[in-house]
């Protein structure tokens, strides 16, 4: 009887040790496989996941969102994911139906659905959210608290090192903003007008106190039309707008043709150089991260508009 139970108490000793030993069940022992749409989101991800995270973005630099289409190995890369981030608000509208019937079946998450209704812009002619929330970091800051929540939700024992990385981050953001703010407002008020050629500023314009006009709509599947074009060359003309700016996203017709028709009216007016929009910079550039675009976006405009020589 006594050996029964010295052998049962050895049996419970051995279960006790092997479950101390053993990792949690909820423990990741592989990096999530995350698929992000766009390279702002991906850095994000990046950032906030550290080497808990395998990062695999679809949209690399000068890709177009509003008219990407998914390839095979795209589909791919979304049934293998563990977590998927998108923007939403129609900025990725050819996806919209795969995002949906994935997201059934694994954490499908639209960033853009974290900001608060009532700081979401509306475009009046179409009445549809404008989707680039990303031009206002303070609102690039609740995006990127989701992602970390998202995170904690589906890996919960790396609870503080997503949050510690979030911490940081927004305190590099917040500095970011500040920054944003002081130097559009280096720019005189009546010189302050911001013209690309499609209509992904006005996050930028309301955070930042600039004025934003665009002869393309929010999304670049409208096409300009000639009265677009004309009105912005009115407008350039009327208020003697120095500089017009093109887009890494977007082929620099329209712009082009605004260029030629200020000419004709026999003003100047030159390209103020190239802003980031609906896509990042190069890997490994400074423009390739969120916070080096914005600071290159910011620099771009003020250098141009204050018309600072090698603009």
């Amino acid at each position: 009887m006594n050996q029964i139970v010295h052998f049962s108490r050895l049996g419970v000793l051995v279960v006790m040790l092997m479950l101390f030993l053993a990792p949690p069940l909820s423990a990741q022992t592989e990096p999530i496989n995350v698929v992000a749409t766009v390279g702002m989101i991906a850095n994000v991800v990046e950032i906030v996941g550290g080497d808990h995270v395998e990062v695999h973005q679809l949209m690399g630099p000068g890709v177009d969102p509003h008219l990407y289409r998914a390839t095979e190995s795209d589909i791919d890369l979304l049934l293998d994911a563990q977590i998927i981030f998108y923007n939403g608000a129609n900025l990725e509208a050819k996806l919209t139906d795969v995002f949906e019937q994935i997201g059934q079946e694994r954490p499908t998450i639209a960033v853009g659905e974290s900001i608060p209704e009532d700081q979401i812009l509306v475009e009046e002619q179409f009445d549809v959210p404008d989707p680039h929330i990303w031009f206002d970091v303070s609102l690039w800051s609740i995006v990127t608290e989701t992602i970390r929540d998202t995170l904690i939700e589906f890996d919960p024992v790396n609870e503080e090192a997503y949050s510690e990385n979030t911490e940081v981050y927004l305190e590099e953001l917040a500095e970011l903003h500040e920054y944003a703010i002081e130097q559009i407002a280096s720019i005189p008020e009546e010189q302050r007008v911001l013209i690309t050629a499609h209509d992904a500023f006005h996050y930028f314009a309301r955070a930042y106190d600039i004025e934003v006009f665009a002869p393309q709509g929010i999304t670049t599947e409208t096409e300009a039309g000639v009265a677009d074009i004309r009105s912005m060359i009115d407008l350039i003309v009327e208020r003697n707008i120095p500089a017009i700016f093109v887009e890494t996203s977007v082929p620099p017709d329209v712009i082009d043709a605004i260029i030629a028709g200020v000419e004709d009216a026999g003003q100047e007016i030159r390209i103020g150089g190239q802003l980031f929009s609906d896509a990042m910079g190069e890997p490994g550039t400074d423009e390739g991260t969120y916070v080096g675009m914005v600071k290159h976006n910011v620099d771009t405009i003020v250098s141009a508009l204050l018309e600072e020589e090698g603009a």
